[in-house]
């Protein structure tokens, strides 16, 4: 038994290290699969349990699917092209302008459309809107893949995690407003102010503000009708308490199946383009978080929640720094379960599963494994070119992350 959970535990480490460190330059997925396919093959995980981990995902899955399939065909359609001349013109030749632009528009994408439109979605403009202003991209794909997270608790479709967490039984959106209103504008303000200071001098000098913009495309302007409708769905199905996942498919795949007509173009075409290897990851995530249930770290934790819940302050205090930096171990989804199963065993505060929910949005700011929008604005970037490092994106969340953690937790503890 011991030496079965020791394999366990390592055959976890070692998938999710390479996850990080994508040896051979292999993408995330085939290592996270790896790690699964080793547990069953060794005989650590029934398939049964494997199958099951997989299905948990399902809402997750669908999400991703619209949120692929609305940033692809708004690529395809120039929206992001239009997106990028607007905010550089707007700009009016100055960086510092335009990376308030950005995330100003990346608070409101996260907001109402979730952390992963702003990976999948808004990513591809940015740097479309830093080519034609000649301006340095890396300070504005900082802002997108910052505000992804930071911005992610404003409301409970901000982050596919909060459902995830709350086990889909989210509080009221009058209590979610109480809860996260104020720590939501700490760890904004806070996130803003230290990336704009690290990047101080990269954003230093002028960019051009005189670009050509061409109109919108019927193809382009349908596009932007269908997100801005899926914002507004996810906000009614959010409400009435409904999984995001379906509706979010649906949406996704209407758009594309309306534009596509619109602009006579076969979405084959377009299907080829998606990054569909994140859906696999994902599923490899959730059989590694389900092996790790197996060996008896989730009642740990909630008998660890139970024993600390007597002082619901530093409860709240310790356990969402813990989750925070553990979101960057293993990836805030599954992260995330682990604190749903052990929160509906040991039934803390709510002060206390508040303190987890910011910790697991949060977190991740610290490394680009710590959440899957952060995965995702990865494979945004490096489809444009771009790249950055493991080592480079934790010299800024390094900084950036325990500041907003601490002015949020520090807010919400304060509200009491």
């Amino acid at each position: 038994m011991i030496l079965a959970t020791g394999a366990t535990w390592g055959i976890c480490a070692a998938a999710t290290a390479a996850v990080i460190a994508r040896p051979f330059r292999w993408p995330e997925a085939v290592w996270a699969l790896a790690g699964a396919a080793l547990l069953l093959i060794l005989g650590l995980l029934p398939v049964s349990a494997a199958l099951g981990a997989v299905a948990k995902g399902g809402d997750v899955y669908l999400f991703l699917i619209g949120m692929m399939l609305l940033s692809e065909v708004a690529r395809a359609e120039g929206l992001f092209d239009w997106v990028a001349a607007t905010a550089a013109i707007h700009a009016r030749g100055s960086p510092t302008r335009l990376f308030a632009l950005v995330y100003v528009t990346g608070i409101v994408t996260t907001t109402f459309l979730s952390n992963d439109a702003t990976a999948v979605v808004l990513t591809p403009a940015v740097y479309a809107a830093a080519k034609k202003a000649k301006a340095d991209p890396l300070p504005l794909l900082f802002a997108c893949a910052l505000i992804a997270n930071a911005a992610s608790f404003v409301l409970p479709i901000s982050n596919p995690a909060n459902l995830v967490l709350y086990g889909g039984k989210m509080p009221p959106l009058g209590q979610w407003f109480a809860s996260f209103a104020l720590p939501s504008l700490a760890a904004i303000g806070v996130t803003f102010l230290v990336l704009r200071w690290l990047e101080r001098d990269r954003l230093a000098g002028t960019c051009i503000s005189t670009v050509e913009r061409a109109p919108l495309t019927p193809g382009g302007k349908a596009a932007f009708v269908g997100i801005v409708a899926t914002a507004a769905v996810l906000l009614v199905v959010s409400a009435l308490d409904i999984e995001l996942g379906l509706p979010t498919a649906i949406a996704g795949i209407a758009t594309t199946l309306v534009v596509c007509a619109i602009a006579h173009s076969s979405p084959v075409t377009l299907l080829r383009d998606v990054s569909w290897s994140v859906l696999p990851l994902v599923a490899g995530l959730f059989i590694l978080v389900e092996a790790l249930d197996l060996t008896g770290v989730i009642g740990q934790v909630a008998a660890a929640l139970r024993a600390a819940s007597s002082d619901p302050v530093r409860a709240a205090a310790v356990s969402g720094t813990i989750l925070a930096f553990a979101s960057n171990l293993m990836n805030n989804l599954p992260a995330g379960l682990v604190a749903s199963t052990a929160v509906a065993q040991a039934q803390p505060p709510r002060l206390v599963v508040d303190a987890l929910l910011i910790g697991v949005d949060l977190g991740p700011n610290l490394s680009i494994t710590g959440s899957l929008a952060t995965i995702l604005w990865l494979q945004a970037i490096r489809r444009e070119g771009q790249d950055v490092g493991f080592w480079r994106f934790l010299k800024v969340g390094a900084v950036a992350m325990p500041l907003a953690l601490v002015a949020a937790l520090g807010t919400r503890i304060g509200l009491g």
